[in-house]
């Protein structure tokens, strides 16, 4: 489970990574995610960080993801660290053209230790990573028990009801 008590006033936070947009042939969507964490590394405490997986498009896209998931500790409130996150995402290339659309970063605010927040901008939990493979599988390797405040299931618990939920393909005997 992740251990979300701290000091007064510090936070910790899940976030989930995803790119599926190279800036060039250096700077692949898996690269993307590792200059990500470091800018983020470089502004508050990194305590975890997913191995990168690789999953198809959601949406209209045509491009395969790259993503992760990350637990950080910071004094900012979600508003205030959604801000700075969009702040990476800009510096990293990021354009908000379309909704869906390719992105070279996406950092999105999961969880925090606080439970939830709700503002017209910014909704923690995330609106819908409980029907997400791409946020829980990363999540789920560096959080497995950190519960939803609003269903009070662990991540490992949301994994497995996303995994058993899947339609089962027939298989010849």
């Amino acid at each position: 489970m992740a251990d979300t008590r701290l000091s007064s006033g510090t936070h910790v936070y899940a976030l989930a990574l995803g790119s599926n947009r190279p800036r060039s042939a250096r700077r692949t969507p898996a690269r993307l995610i590792a200059q990500a964490v470091a800018l983020i590394g470089a502004e508050m405490r990194v305590r975890a960080v997913s191995p990168v997986i690789v999953t198809p498009p959601l949406g209209p896209s045509l491009r395969r993801y790259a993503n992760a998931a990350m637990l950080l500790e910071s004094h900012l409130e979600p508003p205030a660290l959604l801000r700075r996150l969009q702040a990476i995402e800009a510096r990293l290339g990021r354009r908000r053209h379309r909704r869906w659309g390719a992105r070279s970063i996406d950092i999105d605010i999961i969880l925090w230790s606080g439970g939830k927040w709700r503002e017209r901008r910014l909704t923690v939990p995330h609106a819908a990573f409980r029907t997400r493979a791409f946020v829980l599988t990363p999540l789920s390797h560096i959080a497995p028990g950190w519960r939803d405040p609003s269903s009070g299931l662990a991540v490992r618990h949301l994994r497995a009801r996303l995994e058993k939920a899947k339609p089962k393909r027939a298989t010849r005997g």
